[in-house]
């Protein structure tokens, strides 16, 4: 129940797969709806500092589930053609190193200015300036990635949406719960 086999997913790759979505997801809708906050807004503190939470723990999550993959077999594509199979695996490799990048360039905001960023009150990550700047080139390269991962999501999400009503396959079933 715990590793994937050739006919599906199993339990701990789905939970980190929709664990991600969902840190995605949050992290993009926060993170739109805090750009527009005033100064006198209450969430004007605490919506970036729950930004901030987030996406330290969907980083360490992250970084789990890369482990996870590397070590656990897959099962096998029911694509049949060979381009899809290839696409599959680009657009995963593209997701990845772009949540990386939205993830990596957002620690690289908060830290710039060289305190320790405090997640959940729970414990801190150390902050540091690698270089003049930081803060602005981070903030740009984490507004373009943040975008393109979205983009990229939809991307993945209609290819599932494909993989379930044009060819009829257990593609998307795959990933919502372990079949037997």
């Amino acid at each position: 129940m715990l590793q994937n086999n050739n006919d599906s997913y199993e339990l701990i790759h789905i939970a980190f797969h929709w664990l991600t979505a969902l840190g995605v997801f949050t992290l993009f809708g926060l993170g739109l709806y805090m750009v527009d906050l005033g100064y006198y807004d209450p969430w004007y503190h605490r919506a970036p500092a729950l930004h901030k939470s987030i996406g330290l723990l969907l980083f360490v999550l992250v970084v789990g589930r890369l482990i996870w993959v590397l070590v656990n077999s897959k099962p096998i594509p029911l694509a049949t053609r060979r381009w899809e199979r290839v696409a599959a695996k680009a657009v995963h490799f593209v997701l990845y190193f772009v949540l990386l990048l939205v993830l990596l360039s957002g620690y690289l905001i908060a830290a710039a200015d060289g305190r320790a960023i405090p997640v959940f009150d729970w414990f801190s990550v150390p902050g540091y300036r690698f270089w003049t700047g930081q803060e602005d080139v981070a903030g740009d390269v984490h507004e373009i990635a943040a975008w393109l991962l979205i983009g990229l999501v939809a991307f993945h999400a209609l290819g599932a949406l494909k993989h379930h009503f044009v060819d009829r396959d257990a593609t998307l079933k795959r990933m919502l719960w372990p079949r037997r």
